[in-house]
């Protein structure tokens, strides 16, 4: 048996595969901040097979991104190289909003009088200006632990040419203390631009105990339980990694959980030969979506905690995932001239929604859903946790209907309406804000609210197809059985690539392989087959920023002909990326990637029975009005999607629903059920 375990803001998802078979099991609890093992346990609890028969756990949490947006990590001091204190708090003075009076630039996660520096410095070449001095060094560890540090970050300039001073650094710093969590920049990190390093480092240090003391906590509850199989965890990268990379590299959990739906959407992409996708993932507390063209999701080396006007630079591999604080928690409020606003703020598991009858006050997307008939008060997860349709319905008047004048019907369409924009928005920034038309691309929807609004987001960007695959609720989760083992590496390497030689790059590729495919070696979980992936950072010469151009391994870095064609694809990475390119100028190398990624041997796929072209009679439960995306109030068959067969045809107006999900079916959309339980919905067929 493999086990995976999503943590959402609301909802704690579990799926268990069994490997002989390729079933599936299901099982979902309210997530418990605060405890957030506590929920995986209990959903654990609902599956039908004992965690003694698991051989592998794999694991996304929420833990690093919520740590550093509620600022409750550890106590962090920061070392680096005396004259560069200033570095973390100037930042790269981003400025995307010019004539906005009230910006705020990154607020930092380390105050200024725990930033410490050591006299020493390294020329970009790793030739040693300054020398180490263990003296200096040893009294300024002395001086950390004094002030009460619990975890340190450390970084000296130029570091990913020379790490060796780094190395010094950690090593007298846990002998001073050795509880003290110790990150240095070359251990996450060897390239260059030491902002987004000495950021990077300063969040991987400042949740670093808090991470560990959850992974150890989860692994002390799994064993207890009798698991004996082998934990592992969903990085932002998109595949796995052991717990001691995990506690060590903590930032690599950053999007774990989203990462993890972007997987399961690239096997639906291979499974019914879709070339240009958009994943979009609406959960409890945010939307995210992100783009898989040819195969591939969208990768960006800088990730922005909170955003990328105010937020914080993660220099790491993560998927290039944009997120707005928009789900079914989401709360709707009035700002002070009476406009309508939803999010981001979001009732989260606790107290929830309105209609969940655990305290919440403020009127949520899902009490919306539920007054407008897309929901079933008395189906909602299973029928596990019936909704108070009353309390909905109060919350709305007092808050909404009566300070705006309208309905609670016009309060709760417009309150989608809202929602329906911001997301749209999110979509907009994988797609129209990279150059690319959203209606070439075909939308998969999922997460608890993926299914009930991704034909509204849909309709406002064009696109005319959208396909919900089977357990949406849990698909995050089902993506996360579906991950590699991954090791990404990076290497600064400044050359011009008329001057570079080809066995020299060739021999630095080769260098970060054997790295990467070492550490495979020693994983407790043997994959099938180790591949490597190679890419370099490029620009034209005279620029500053770079584009990831991905270098076929079987390309032969040797000779003009080489060359040549490294050229060529960074000349098409460009003009895709921008619009244009510059043939004649020449190119530079940044720096080169490596990802090394180790197969696990994967069992999923079952098709369903074939049925007729309407659905079976046997499928269908009842009816209600329902408020489609128009507005328009319509009676609507209901059918229980379990009940569906392959090449069943169900057209609008209708609602499919499910236990963890809903898809509402408007008067001019078609669905067609596919050969693996896909519901394919068409947009503008009669």
């Amino acid at each position: 048996m493999r086990i995976a375990a999503d943590i959402g803001g609301t909802f704690t998802d579990v799926v268990s595969l069994d490997e002989s078979t390729g079933e599936l099991a299901y099982g979902k609890s309210l997530s418990t901040p605060g405890e957030l093992t506590r929920g995986v346990m209990v959903g654990v609890e609902s599956l039908p097979n004992p965690l003694a028969d698991t051989s592998l756990f794999i694991h996304g949490s929420t833990v690093v991104i919520n740590a550093i947006l509620e600022r409750k990590g550890a106590r962090t001091a920061l070392i680096t190289t005396k004259g560069f204190a200033d570095v973390y708090e100037i930042g790269r003075i981003n400025r995307p909003e010019s004539f906005n009076p009230r910006f705020r630039k990154h607020r930092p996660l380390i105050p200024r009088d725990m930033v410490f520096e050591l006299d020493e410095r390294v020329q970009a070449d790793g030739t040693i200006r300054v020398p180490f001095d263990t003296e200096e060094a040893e009294a300024l560890s002395r001086e950390v632990v004094a002030k009460g540090a619990e975890a340190v970050a450390v970084l000296f300039l130029h570091s990913y040419a020379y790490p060796v001073h780094e190395q010094l650094m950690v090593e007298i710093l846990r002998r001073a203390n050795p509880q003290l969590f110790v990150t240095a920049s070359h251990e996450l990190s060897r390239e260059y631009r030491e902002y987004e390093r000495t950021s990077t480092t300063a969040a991987n240090a400042y949740v670093g105990p808090v991470v560990s003391s959850y992974l150890d906590q989860l692994d002390r509850g799994l064993r207890l339980e009798k698991f004996g199989g082998t934990l592992l965890i969903m990085q932002s990268n998109g595949g796995l990694s052991d717990v001691e990379m995990a506690r060590r590299q903590c930032v690599q959990m950053m999007e774990s959980g989203p990462a993890g739906g972007v997987i399961g959407a690239m096997a639906i992409c291979e499974q019914l030969g879709i070339d240009s996708a958009v994943a979009f993932d609406m959960g409890g507390t945010s939307a995210k979506a992100c783009v898989i063209q040819r195969g591939e999701p969208g990768v960006s080396a800088d990730y922005f905690v909170g955003g990328y006007n105010e937020g914080l630079a993660i220099r790491i591999p993560v998927l290039d995932i944009v997120e707005v604080g928009m789900g079914g928690g989401s709360i709707a409020w009035l700002d002070d001239v009476g406009g309508l606003h939803v999010g981001p703020r979001s009732a989260g598991a606790l107290p929830g929604p309105v209609c969940y009858g655990r305290g919440g006050s403020m009127p949520t997307i899902t009490d919306a859903n539920l007054l407008l008939g897309r929901i079933d008060a008395l189906a909602f997860h299973g029928g596990n946790i019936p909704l108070d349709v009353q309390a909905a319905r109060l919350a709305f008047e007092e808050q909404l209907n009566r300070p705006l004048g309208v309905s609670a019907h016009r309060a709760a369409t417009g309150m989608l309406e809202v929602a329906t924009s911001e997301m749209a928005n999110a979509v907009r920034g994988v797609t129209l804000n990279r150059g690319l038309d959203p209606r070439d691309f075909t939308m998969i929807a999922f997460g608890g609210g993926g299914p009930l609004h991704g034909a509204a987001v849909a309709r406002q960007l064009r696109i005319k197809r959208i396909v919900v695959p089977p357990a949406p609720g849990h698909f995050s989760a089902v993506g996360m059985l579906m991950a590699d083992w991954r090791r990404d590496r990076v290497r600064t390497v400044f050359a011009t690539l008329d001057q570079l030689e080809m066995a020299e790059l060739e021999a630095a590729f080769g260098e970060l392989e054997r790295l990467g495919e070492a550490e495979l070696s020693t994983s407790t979980a043997e994959p099938m087959a180790v591949v490597s992936e190679r890419s370099a950072d490029m620009r034209y010469a005279g620029q500053e920023h770079s584009v990831t151009v991905r270098v076929p391994s079987d390309l032969m870095l040797s000779g003009v002909g080489a060359r040549a064609a490294i050229k060529q694809l960074f000349d098409m990475m460009h003009d895709r990326r921008y619009g244009h390119s510059a043939k004649e100028e020449p190119a530079q190398i940044v720096s080169i990637r490596v990802s090394t990624i180790g197969r696990l041997r994967k069992r999923m796929s079952r098709e369903l029975a074939t049925g007729r072209e309407t659905p079976a009679d046997e499928s269908r439960v009842g009816e209600r009005i329902v408020t489609f995306w128009d507005e328009e109030q319509l009676t609507a068959p209901v059918y229980e999607r379990s009940g569906l067969l392959a090449g069943n045809v169900i057209r609008g107006p209708a609602v499919v629903q499910e236990p963890a999900s809903t898809t509402p079916i408007a008067r001019d959309e078609v669905v067609r059920v596919g050969l693996h339980g896909e519901l394919v919905l068409a947009i503008g067929e009669e």
